[in-house]
């Protein structure tokens, strides 16, 4: 995908942050949009259909997590990448952020330059053929890799995009140990850093909703998935 065919939506009730960051992303190319709150937000998102998305946290009318949340919740934009860009930098927020949903967190101040690597290493997750992805059955769980859907017994559970990855990967050698450093590289990439509670946030929420038996804890190296 060529940079000019993909959508950056900024939403910040800053207007300082929407020009210098989005001036610098225009310079790279992309298609830039922009909102000031999260209620704007989540409704140019539905008709823009952008391919990432970077979020405040803060805002008026509807925070970040609302809208992160709300987002999550249109089909459309299963595959769209959502970043938080917002000065707090507390546990708690990051935690609400990755249950809402969102891939991954940028705290301010960061220098634009470092910002656009950032977002470049993003876009770098974004599927460039998904036409070849099988569909894989594990015990009474059937993954779709090609749709991003799941199901239980035949029961359809709604998963966010990483949440799925982190599923899909666990699933694909069940028993096998994943090392913690090999699920940040093949789930969020080796030129993302995220914070170090961001495996045990998307485990405990996969657990909730999968089944706490089906993940194994190996203290001091990783997970696996047990059929």
């Amino acid at each position: 995908m060529n940079k000019k065919d993909i959508k950056i939506l900024l939403v910040d009730d800053e207007p300082d942050i929407l020009e210098i960051v989005g001036y610098n992303l225009s310079q790279e190319g992309y298609q830039v949009l922009k909102a000031s709150n999260g209620a704007e937000g989540v409704i140019m998102a539905k008709a823009e259909k952008p391919q990432l998305i970077v979020l405040d946290v803060m805002m008026p009318e509807m925070d970040g997590i609302e809208a992160c949340e709300q987002i999550r919740k249109l089909p459309e934009l299963k595959n769209t990448i959502i970043t938080f860009l917002t000065a707090r930098g507390e546990d708690y927020s990051q935690v609400a952020g990755f249950d809402a949903g969102a891939d991954d967190y940028i705290t301010k101040p960061i220098k634009p330059k470092v910002l656009v690597s950032k977002v470049k290493a993003l876009l770098r997750r974004l599927k460039t053929d998904e036409t070849s992805m099988p569909i894989v059955k594990v015990g009474d769980i059937v993954i779709n890799r090609e749709e991003y859907k799941i199901s239980i017994k035949g029961e359809e559970v709604i998963l966010p995009k990483k949440e799925f990855e982190l599923l899909s990967l666990l699933a694909s050698k069940p028993g096998k140990v994943f090392k913690r450093e090999d699920i940040l590289d093949k789930v969020w990439g080796s030129q993302v850093i995220v914070g170090d509670r961001t495996i045990d946030v998307h485990i405990r929420k996969l657990r909730e909703k999968i089944g706490g038996d089906s993940f194994k804890t190996v203290k001091g190296v990783g997970y696996k998935f047990v059929e």
